[in-house]
């Protein structure tokens, strides 16, 4: 069933108290078991406090059903602060050790789909300064009551606070000047939601299986397209936890994750081709520049900064094979052909066609050529079949 965003935005858009019950309740056997993975980096100052919020809920309620931290090898102690605070606690670098040094914040959450033993898996932000247990039980509630609904997105207010100055609605820079006219462009479908690069939200691990994840600041909006694109808005929610206080950005860097969200979305879109290196068959590789000028006016004159910018993509976790990405050579050994390939075949080297497995999906998608996976170096080895892309 296809639904209007105004539609979608009065029937799945929810409020944590709609679902305090799950928080007085341990009589959860009837309901999918749940992880709770929060990927973190440098915080120290804020992880303990979080997990100890989570371990009061569990204590009383037995949700979530499991607790995974994925430290980035943080130098300032936030490993050993999670595992005293009770904690699974995996060094990003040491899950699937086989495809490399992790690739940022969304090859972390990837991989931790290795470890996650929930049915739904919830992702959420170890910054947060004023972590409440509302923030689980409210983010997890639409898939736990319902289960047409496959992915659920937190909903928040974000102050933005400096010193001792806090403006209500400040936050979320980002977001409301590079992700919301973005998607009202290309995807006003996802319009409604409140906060489409927040760090909180839940999915049925085996929709997230299907799905690729970008692995640095990318991964937050490509997701919700790829996950719209997957199963439809009618499968889709989001719930209104209320305020969410993080740590800020200077403006250079929000500059630079501008350009990832921005050149995510050119993805999606097929106006920038990505290609799966045969040399490294873990990663799919976006075909633009990697780097990010930026032209800065300063105290000692003008200056034009480059930063290493990469947009990279972990290929889908249920494509993997013995633990090894397909190659297209390996597929299509009589070369990349230049129609439409059989949905099928493409499922074998994660490259998506259109799925029925989850209710919601949309009718009349059709191949979208920019995705089937190609290169200069994987056309020669395949007789230099034409390019679709």
């Amino acid at each position: 069933m296809s639904m209007t965003v105004w539609e979608w935005f009065e029937q799945r858009s929810f409020h944590h108290r709609d679902f305090h019950s799950l928080a007085l309740s341990r009589n959860r056997a009837e309901h999918a078991t749940t992880t709770l993975v929060l990927p973190g980096r440098n915080v120290a100052g804020t992880i303990g406090t979080i997990l100890d919020v989570v371990e009061g809920l569990r204590r009383r309620t037995g949700l979530p059903d499991q607790v995974i931290v994925v430290d980035a090898d943080s130098p300032d102690g936030t490993a050993d602060i999670a595992r005293a605070h009770g904690a699974e606690v995996y060094s990003e670098n040491q899950l699937m050790p086989a495809y490399g040094p992790a690739q940022g914040k969304g090859d972390a959450m990837w991989r931790a789909l290795s470890i996650a033993r929930g049915d739904i898996v919830m992702f959420a932000d170890a910054d947060t300064a004023d972590f409440r247990e509302h923030y689980v039980y409210g983010t997890l509630g639409p898939l736990l009551t319902d289960p047409s609904i496959q992915f659920c997105k937190a909903a928040f207010r974000r102050p933005f606070t400096s010193g001792e100055k806090s403006v209500a609605d400040g936050g979320g820079r980002v977001t409301e000047l590079m992700a919301k006219p973005l998607l009202n462009l290309f995807y006003p479908q996802l319009a409604g939601f409140v906060q489409p690069l927040g760090g909180e939200f839940a999915a049925r691990r085996e929709l997230l299986s299907a799905l690729p994840f970008f692995t640095g600041y990318g991964v937050e909006i490509g997701m919700m397209i790829d996950v719209y694109k997957e199963i439809g808005l009618n499968a889709m929610a989001q719930v209104d936890i209320g305020t969410r206080q993080n740590r800020h950005q200077a403006l250079a860097e929000l500059s630079r994750m501008s350009s990832v969200v921005l050149r995510t979305v050119a993805v999606r879109e097929g106006i920038s081709a990505r290609y799966l290196d045969e040399e490294n068959p873990t990663l799919w590789d976006v075909h633009q520049p990697e780097t990010y000028l930026h032209a800065v006016a300063s105290e000692n004159g003008l200056r034009l900064d480059e930063h290493l910018n990469e947009l990279l993509e972990r290929p889908p976790f249920a494509r993997l094979n013995g633990g090894t990405a397909l190659t297209v050579p390996a597929l299509f050994p009589g070369g990349i052909p230049t129609n439409p390939p059989d949905p099928l075949a493409l499922s074998r080297v994660g490259v998506r066609a259109p799925s029925s497995r989850f209710t919601g999906g949309i009718p009349g998608n059709h191949w979208d050529p920019p995705r089937l996976v190609c290169s200069a170096k994987l056309r020669r080895a395949a007789s230099a079949a034409p390019c679709p892309v």
